[in-house]
């Protein structure tokens, strides 16, 4: 037993990032093991999501044409099966609301440990180390537990980077018997909550805004320099907690987590919470009075100055 299986996850006809970091992390486990790693998809454009999913440092991938969107008793029976074939030492999926909805169940049949939320990742003979975050990512925890008949691990997004370049693995259909007297739910519709009228997670460069705005009015600044930069506007937590901008516009672990090409933040401190969601970023850019903000310990530029006197210059320059 030394094989490692990937469930990638897709929505509304889009293969998720996630699934990428998700090979990464796969390829680690599997180098560490001397196995082979596989990719599997379940549902929705098979065929297609199957051909991104060969990346370098796949081996192989099992294309499950089973439903549209995610459906909690066809994946956990579709896994079940997969990893009857694969016989992996690690099941992996992302940390994800699916993830999340069917993981914890997996590991219930298959009788296998569960590790949910892992950052880091690692495998020594039987047993599996994995770095967890607690109390609001202030504090790093490792566990270990016994993977000699295998484990179920989820990952946190964000914390991979997603898989590169074009690999040669084999792409496989994998027939599946779902037992509909298993199959207690199914998916209707979807449905915008908290003003979805953008996602931030899918954002190249974020403008991102955080208490040091001071009041509501001058929000409207932010978001022209986001204009002038073609990018999206984000926020901290506080101004989410004020109703200055609506939720699906908060980055951070009880927010979203986002891996732009740049990321640049205005008058945030630098919480860990909202670290754990921005961290991952390409060029992090930060802008803050303080000169001992813990943002400037994460970014790779950074202004020590009035926003107020920063942004407008920022918004003229790339405006002229």
């Amino acid at each position: 037993m030394s094989d490692v299986l990937a469930v990638a996850e897709h929505r509304r006809g889009d293969l998720r990032d996630v699934s990428l970091e998700l090979l990464t992390a796969g390829r680690e486990l599997a180098d560490q093991t001397g196995g082979d790693l596989h990719a599997a998809v379940i549902g929705g454009a098979v065929d297609e999501f199957a051909e991104k999913l060969d990346r370098e440092g796949v081996d192989r991938v099992l294309a499950v044409d089973e439903g549209e969107e995610f459906n909690h008793d066809v994946s956990l029976q579709s896994v079940e099966q997969l990893a009857a074939a694969v016989d992996p030492a690690v099941v992996l999926t992302p940390n994800s609301v699916n993830g999340l909805d069917y993981a914890p169940a997996l590991a219930e049949s298959l009788d296998l440990p569960y590790v949910s939320d892992a950052v880091e990742l690692s495998i020594d003979g039987d047993e599996l180390t994995a770095e967890r975050e607690m109390y609001g990512s202030k504090v790093a925890t490792t566990c270990s537990v016994d993977a000699s008949d295998g484990v179920v691990a989820t990952i946190r997004s964000g914390e991979w980077p997603t898989a590169e370049g074009t690999g040669d693995a084999e792409i496989e259909s994998f027939d599946v018997e779902i037992d509909d007297s298993r199959v207690f739910s199914s998916v209707r519709g979807f449905e915008e909550v908290g003003g979805g009228d953008v996602d931030i997670s899918e954002a190249d460069v974020l403008v991102s805004v955080g208490r040091g705005i001071e009041e509501e009015e001058n929000i409207d600044l932010i978001r022209d320099l986001a204009d002038a930069l073609d990018a999206t506007l984000s926020a901290s937590r506080p101004i989410v907690d004020n109703g200055w901008l609506p939720k699906n516009r908060q980055v951070g672990q009880s927010g979203k987590v986002v891996t732009p090409d740049v990321y640049i933040a205005i008058g945030i401190s630098g919480a860990v919470q909202h670290v754990a969601g921005m961290k991952g970023s390409d060029t992090i850019v930060a802008i803050n009075t303080d000169p001992n903000a813990p943002i400037f310990d994460i970014a790779d530029y950074g202004i020590v100055d009035d926003l107020f006197d920063v942004v407008p210059a920022l918004i003229e320059e790339f405006e002229g």
